[in-house]
């Protein structure tokens, strides 16, 4: 697997496709790049370049275990010395979850190197109760009980990832990971910034595919379609339940897909449209 080293750690990528219409996409919390291998083949097979990353802390990439090291600022960070490591003025940008309120943070820190961002289950307002008493308990365990997470790691290592279904995979993979760090990035994330504020959402003009759907409360709808609508040029897909993009992807795959060939359109006939948006 490719790499390149920012701030001194070691953060590993995959590209899929080939071509200069680029969409970085980003793994949830804890889990890694190869959650979207799928989808990354998919677009690819459309004309797009995929390039997934292990942000710091996750899948292949190095595992520090300085706390301040891990916050969405940084992980945004990381995400632009990519681009750069890769030589790419602009890319879409998008990402599930943790990868999601990342696309956000990327929009606040370096706009002018997005086409476009797609925001998948953002964690914002409404989730955020949620989420802190949902990781909470995944906390303590990492923080004290390192040798159950550790032989739970080793008892996964003989499975055999290839025949298993797509969330078996993601599952697995989450399980026998090292989670040496994983405590220092909970404390990290929750110590800071879960997304940019309502006023900087506002100010983000770049077009945006929002994908929610209900039943879940830490990724509550409320909080895909709120997003949607501060953006100027966001745009809410809803999806039939949380699995849709994992078991059924073909409907999401395809919005994503014309969304990103929108993307690579001229600017001034985004413009237009944009214009023609707000007229309407």
């Amino acid at each position: 697997m490719p790499s390149f080293t920012h701030d001194d750690q070691r953060l590993s990528y995959s590209s899929y496709g080939e071509g200069k219409r680029v969409f970085v996409l980003l793994h949830g919390q804890l889990l890694n790049q190869r959650m979207h291998e799928p989808l990354a083949h998919a677009l690819a097979r459309a004309g797009h370049r995929v390039v997934t990353i292990d942000l710091l802390g996750h899948g292949d990439s190095a595992r520090p275990r300085e706390m301040w090291r891990y916050s969405m600022g940084q992980y945004a960070e990381q995400v632009v010395a990519l681009l750069d490591h890769l030589d790419v003025d602009q890319a879409v940008i998008g990402g599930t979850s943790l990868g999601a309120n990342v696309t956000l943070e990327f929009a606040v820190l370096a706009p002018e190197r997005a086409r476009g961002l797609v925001v998948e289950m953002p964690v914002l307002d409404e989730g955020i109760f949620a989420a802190v008493v949902s990781f909470t308990p995944l906390l303590a365990t990492f923080k004290f009980g390192q040798p159950l997470v550790r032989l739970m790691g080793w008892l996964a290592q003989p499975i055999p990832r290839g025949p298993l279904p797509l969330l078996a995979r993601i599952a697995l993979d989450a399980i026998r990971q090292d989670h040496s760090a994983s405590a220092e990035i909970l404390q990290g994330l929750f110590l800071g910034r879960i997304a940019p504020n309502h006023v900087a959402r506002q100010a983000i003009e770049l077009p945006t595919l929002v994908i929610g759907h209900a039943g879940d409360p830490v990724h509550p709808l409320a909080d895909a379609a709120e997003l949607s609508n501060e953006l100027p040029n966001g745009r809410l897909v809803e999806a039939n339940n949380i699995l849709e993009m994992r078991l059924h992807p073909e409907r999401l795959t395809t919005e994503i897909s014309t969304f990103l060939d929108a993307c690579w359109r001229p600017q001034r006939s985004r413009a237009r449209t944009s214009r023609r948006k707000k007229a309407s």
